[in-house]
């Protein structure tokens, strides 16, 4: 599938899990590569669910990067093929494309893998992309950038 153009602004992306609903979720504790990025509870507190896509340049068709919506420095990274969340320069954040699946969106990083997540508190994996319902994401629009 082609990519899909998805709006600058403030998101909370959804994991299609079974149980209950699970978020995107940035990590208290850093370790090697930054604060693990997993799928978790719903939760009240905006600063750790709450994420900035916003796309690498003012072009149409350009990947996007994704970022902590209260950290404007703190983004998505992959290494080993998992998710963090970490302070680096832009440059380093990881670039992402989407594509619109059954139920949802894929999220797919620049080597081409998918966001992975099979259960709640799983750290996020990136893996070959397959029509399954653990790389299924739901977009949830919640304002616009400069509303943060």
């Amino acid at each position: 599938m082609p990519p899909i153009p998805v709006r600058p602004g403030v998101y909370k992306i959804h994991a299609h899990i079974i149980g209950p609903g699970a978020l995107v979720t940035a990590t208290e504790f850093a370790v090697k590569y930054g604060a693990p990025v997993i799928v978790d509870r719903v939760n009240p507190l905006p600063i750790e669910q709450e994420w900035v896509i916003e796309p690498t340049e003012p072009v149409p068709g350009a990947p996007y990067v994704v970022r902590l919506a209260v950290h404007e420095s703190a983004a998505l990274v992959i290494a080993e093929e998992k998710l963090f969340v970490n302070s680096v320069p832009r440059p380093e954040w990881s670039k992402f494309t989407f594509e619109a699946v059954l139920g949802g969106v894929k999220i797919l990083s620049e080597k081409g893998l998918a966001f992975n997540a099979g259960y709640r508190g799983q750290q996020i994996e990136l893996v070959e992309p397959k029509p399954e319902f653990q790389q299924t994401w739901t977009l949830e629009f919640v304002r616009p950038i400069d509303e943060e």
